[in-house]
């Protein structure tokens, strides 16, 4: 189906045509209709399908047709992460050009003063993590009581990265009158709950089968030694001449240090995770994308919501401890029509994990022994702690409670010194 079949103003389907888009995807097709007819929805969508631009351009035509007030905020977006933000900001402002609508993103990491002279001047639509979302809240430098039209984007997300308890307390600042659109890539028990206490009599959407992968993508196992990871790593992109290559590690330290000795093999690569800064992020993902760095080696928190086109190599250099991550994470190439291919370097660590993928699958992944890089049955499988296997030093996970080594408990076996905190902010 073709956009301009789909009811849009003259003014979106100008900004879509400038974006190089004639035809609409599935989600596209199903969600527009029903969210310019006012009504609620609930989405499964895995990433890559276009459901940004499924939520988008109906939120714009629905402000479009109502009411403008510059003194307040008509629609929010949640995202779980900054680079979602962004990204999800700029495809609001890339749709929006030929309206008269701002647009405000908003994420920690960066100057909230910054952010709070925006707000000042008039925005339309606010796009926002929660934790900083929140950090406005309680300033008193965000009003969210005209607020038309919520999206939650990415929500199993959200509640994976422990903010339900954010989502709510701002739900409960809403109007109570207002448009509810969730996204989500699984339909978990605590995604219905949710969707069940949040949205009003919603069209049910599923444009693909619950956690199946993107069809485009073309998914290999390489059976290989724990300790030769890299050293194959380096010989296959070497060898085929990847230009453009996304590696997932399980830990940030496991990430720096990847990073650190690609560049010793002379591949140009550099980290993304929490840890770093959000301008160090912003400039390690600009450098991945105009081509001056060629591996970017991300955590599975960093590179959720990364949208770089035409990805033609993912590679699962540690395989996730959750199935559904494996999803996530190769959803990052076969974007938009194209084509991609996913590679997993398996240790006899992870042979478990595999197991539990290929099950959430429902098949085998394709095994290949590379010559040269033989796996020596003489090496026994070892628990995988914090992330890494157990004769490994790597750091924790990026979701992971973390204690000093040797650190003492108190008698009743709570961990001594302040409280943890309950949630990462985005």
């Amino acid at each position: 189906m073709l956009f301009n079949q789909l009811g849009l103003s003259a003014e979106l389907l100008r900004a879509v045509d400038e974006k190089g888009y004639s035809e609409a995807t599935p989600i596209q097709q199903q969600a527009i209709p029903h969210i310019l007819e006012g009504h609620d929805i609930l989405a499964g969508a895995q990433t890559g399908t276009g459901k940004t631009a499924g939520f988008t351009l109906p939120l714009l035509q629905r402000l479009q047709f109502g009411e403008i007030n510059r003194r307040k905020i008509r629609a929010l977006v949640l995202t779980p992460t900054r680079e979602l933000a962004a990204q999800v900001g700029e495809s609001v402002r890339d749709y929006g050009r030929y309206l008269p609508f701002r647009t405000g993103v908003i994420y920690g990491g960066v100057s909230i003063n910054t952010q709070i002279s925006r707000l000042r001047k008039g925005v339309d639509v606010v796009v926002a993590t929660p934790g900083r979302l929140l950090d406005h809240m309680q300033q008193g430098t965000i009003d969210l009581s005209a607020v038309e039209v919520l999206v939650l984007d990415e929500a199993d997300r959200m509640l994976d990265m422990g903010f339900i308890r954010d989502i709510r307390k701002v739900l409960k600042v809403l109007p109570k009158e207002r448009q509810n659109l969730l996204f989500s890539a699984t339909f978990s028990k605590e995604i219905k709950q949710l969707a069940a206490s949040t949205l009003n009599s919603p069209a049910e959407i599923q444009v693909s089968q619950e956690n199946s992968t993107v069809d485009k993508v073309s998914q290999i196992i390489y059976p290989v030694d724990k300790s030769r990871k890299r050293e194959l790593l380096s010989h296959r992109i070497g060898k085929e001449d990847w230009q453009q290559v996304l590696v997932f590690t399980r830990t940030k330290h496991g990430a720096n240090r990847l990073a650190t000795q690609l560049e010793s093999d002379g591949i140009t690569a550099t980290a993304i995770h929490g840890n770093k800064s959000q301008s160090a992020r912003t400039r390690a993902l600009q450098e991945f994308k105009n081509g001056s760095v060629r591996v970017l080696v991300a955590t599975d928190l960093a590179a959720r919501g990364l949208d770089i086109q035409r990805l033609p190599h993912v590679v699962n250099y540690e395989l996730p401890h959750v199935p559904e991550d494996y999803v996530h994470r190769i959803g990052r190439t076969a974007r938009a029509g194209h084509e991609g291919a996913a590679i997993s370097l398996v240790c006899v660590d992870e042979l478990k994990l595999l197991r539990d993928i290929e099950q959430l699958l429902g098949s085998k992944i394709t095994k290949e022994i590379v010559a040269g890089y033989e796996v020596d049955p003489r090496i026994k499988a070892e628990p995988i702690q914090n992330g890494r296997s157990r004769r490994s030093n790597g750091a924790r996970n990026d979701g992971a409670k973390k204690r000093r080594f040797g650190a003492p408990k108190n008698q009743g076996g709570k961990r001594n010194g302040p409280p943890r905190r309950r949630r990462k902010r985005a």
